[in-house]
């Protein structure tokens, strides 16, 4: 079993900055996608983040309505996914969670992903 551990979740004002960090114990998988989701309370699940990891590369993506102000990455050495976001908003108040699945990068098949963290929180005040 795969275990992923979010961390970098704080509490910071409108148009600050946070690193989320997700560390992913060891694993065989080659060819997996990665994730982040939030969600707030009283809110849907959103997908915010993707990135598809591959032998030799990575295929990242962001969210429409993030885009420009999220980054998604990935760190094969280290195992460790990273969600940088800049000029926070307080609509990105939530918890955020990764998640690991080998065998879709579909973010609409969320329920069925392998793997999930336990999440962190992001608050962010106006």
């Amino acid at each position: 079993q795969v275990q992923l551990v979010e961390s970098g979740g704080d509490s910071v004002q409108a148009g600050g900055s946070l690193r989320l960090s997700c560390s992913a114990s060891r694993h065989t998988y080659h060819n997996y996608c990665m994730f982040w989701f939030r969600q707030a309370p009283g809110l849907e699940r959103e997908g915010v983040a993707s990135i598809f990891i591959y032998n030799g590369g990575d295929n990242p993506w962001v969210a429409p309505s993030v885009r420009g102000r999220f980054t998604i990455s990935h760190d094969s050495a280290q195992n460790l996914l990273a969600l940088d976001m800049n000029n926070l908003k307080p609509e990105d108040t939530a918890t955020y969670y990764c998640a690991l699945d080998p065998n879709t990068c579909d973010l609409d098949k969320a329920d069925q992903f392998r793997h999930w963290g336990q999440g962190t929180q992001v608050t962010v005040s106006s």
